[in-house]
This record gives structure tokens, C-alpha cells and sequence, in this order.
């Protein structure tokens, strides 16, 4: 087992160092919510080569898409603006999973939906219950956020149509999930997402459009089992629940993992299980979306 963890290391170590050769810088772009209303800034991550491509829509967590050193300092991204948040200063978590996606073949759009709102900078710790984050609720708007990056992408020339992916983190996670429920209930578009990665979500009935969450594609949901900001029990409680045309969602559980296991960051990345947890998690995102299908 030793041997196989520190091999699966390794694979990593050398498939990032390979990404951040292969990737090109992503590139700014803009795109209506579903809400009729709100223009959404993107960071698109486009892989090599002519033709058609898979793709995937990324959804940040409640701090934002944004790196801490700049965050704090931001309020609106939009077009024809200047802010210090900004394609050059995405978080490494999500400035690398955008290379990953891209080395992979495919297209990757980071979705903003703070920014165009006026809360680039995101929201700390214990603030669920914060009155002004009904703006860009988890539940009742970022959803059509999601389903706006996705008709985005749909009518791009090089995009598959039909191998339209999504990912989210935590906050992003619980969106994923409410994005998933009103595609199996006929509430979103005629463009449909293929399947699904959920990271740590929050599974909450605060959080949650439904506690029984109905899915028509295949979901992944990726738990730590040390989360200190969500609870992983309650949301493999959710999934036992749910109700599924596609099959049960999977669960891959990480012991001793804590939220933001993927966070490339040092601080992340001196635990061992968080390690582990995020070289799993590298190494098998994209075999799960090839494998569909």
C-alpha cells in the first residue's frame, strides 16, 4: 500500500509539472447568467489541438474564485473594468485544476459569480447565515450561473455539445448539487450537463433546493472526512437518499482529509491525508468523465 501511495505521488508531481508546461494562460470572457439579468465573467482554459473538445464549468466556493493576497481588496469584476481580481490572480486551487481540465483535453470555464455582483472578495468562515449572501445564494442563484456557462460553452464551434461537464468546490459543491435537481426536474434548460464532480459540498437543507436531491447523470462526490466547515456524514446521508436515474452517487470518502483537500497550497499540502486525498482525486476526476459513455 506504501508503495502504490507514494507511486500515485509521483504520478501527480509529474502530471502537474507536465499541465503547467501544456496549458495556456486562460482567457477572459463574458457570457449572460440564466437570470436574464447579470453578465458572468469566465476563465476559460482551452486544451491543444483543432476540433471539437469535452469541456467542464467550475464552480468556485464562498471565498471566491481569487487569491487572498488580492481578494480583500476587490469588489466588482466586470467588463471594461480594472480590479486587482483578475485572470492573473486566481487561487492556485483553481488556477491549476483549469490547467488540469485544459491538459486533459478539455475546455474549462471558471465561472465568476461574486465579481459581476460586487463580491469579488468572497465571504470568510461562519458567514452561511449572513443576510447579504442571498445575492449569490447557492440554491436560488448561482444555479442559473451554471446553466449560463454551460449554454456559453454549447454554442462555442469547439465544444461538444454533449460532453458538457460540471465541477464545483463547497459552496460551488452545494450549487453543483442544486444545478443537478432542477436538470432531473425539467427546471433548467435544453442544454444538459453529463455528469458531475462535488467537492466537500455543503449538504444542508440551508444549502439544498431539495434534501431529496434527484439526479438523471452521474455524480462523484469527494468527502473529507476531518471537514471543518461542512459536515461529510450529512451529505453521505444525502446521497444514500437521493433519487437517481443514473445510478447511486459515488462516494469517495478521504480519512483525516479536512475541507479544501485539493488546495495545492503548502499549508493544505503538509497534511499527509490531504496528500493523498488530493492525489487521488488528480488522478481519477478525469478517468471518471472518460470513461462515461
Amino acid at each position: 500500500m506504501r508503495g502504490q501511495r507514494t507511486s500515485l505521488l509521483a504520478w501527480v508531481i509529474g502530471l502537474l509539472a507536465a499541465g503547467q508546461v501544456a496549458a495556456a494562460a486562460p482567457e477572459t470572457v463574458y457570457f449572460p447568467s440564466a437570470d436574464g439579468s447579470t453578465e458572468l465573467v469566465g476563465y476559460l482554459y482551452a486544451p491543444e489541438g483543432a476540433g471539437k473538445h469535452p469541456a467542464v464549468v467550475l464552480l468556485h466556493g464562498r471565498s471566491g474564485l481569487y487569491t487572498g493576497r488580492v481578494n480583500a481588496g476587490c469588489t466588482t469584476v466586470a467588463r471594461g473594468t480594472t480590479s486587482p481580481c483578475n485572470a492573473q490572480t486566481l487561487s492556485a486551487r483553481h488556477d491549476s485544476w483549469g490547467r488540469y481540465w485544459a491538459d486533459h483535453g478539455y475546455l474549462a470555464l471558471l465561472v465568476d459569480s461574486y465579481g459581476p455582483r460586487d463580491r469579488a472578495h468572497g465571504y470568510g468562515r461562519k458567514t452561511h447565515g449572513d443576510p447579504a449572501r442571498a445575492a449569490v445564494h447557492e440554491a436560488t442563484v448561482r444555479p442559473l450561473d451554471a446553466e449560463g456557462g454551460l449554454a456559453y460553452l454549447v454554442q462555442r464551434p469547439d465544444v461538444r455539445a454533449d460532453r458538457v461537464m460540471l465541477q464545483g468546490w463547497s459552496n460551488g459543491g452545494s450549487t453543483t448539487l442544486n444545478v443537478l435537481h432542477r436538470q432531473a426536474t425539467g427546471q433548467a434548460g435544453a442544454a444538459r450537463f453529463r455528469a458531475a464532480l462535488a467537492f466537500y459540498p455543503g449538504c444542508g437543507k440551508s444549502a439544498l433546493l431539495a434534501l431529496t436531491v434527484r439526479l438523471d447523470v452521474p455524480l462523484w462526490l469527494l468527502l473529507a472526512s476531518a471537514d471543518e466547515e461542512v459536515s461529510p456524514h450529512v451529505c453521505r446521508a444525502m446521497a444514500e437518499r437521493a433519487d437517481s436515474t443514473a445510478g447511486a452517487p459515488v462516494v469517495r470518502w478521504y480519512d483525516g482529509a479536512s475541507h479544501g483537500f485539493d488546495d495545492p497550497g503548502k499549508d493544505r499540502q503538509a497534511v499527509a491525508s490531504n496528500r493523498l486525498a488530493r492525489a487521488d482525486a488528480l488522478h481519477a476526476a478525469a478517468r471518471y468523465f472518460e470513461a462515461l459513455p
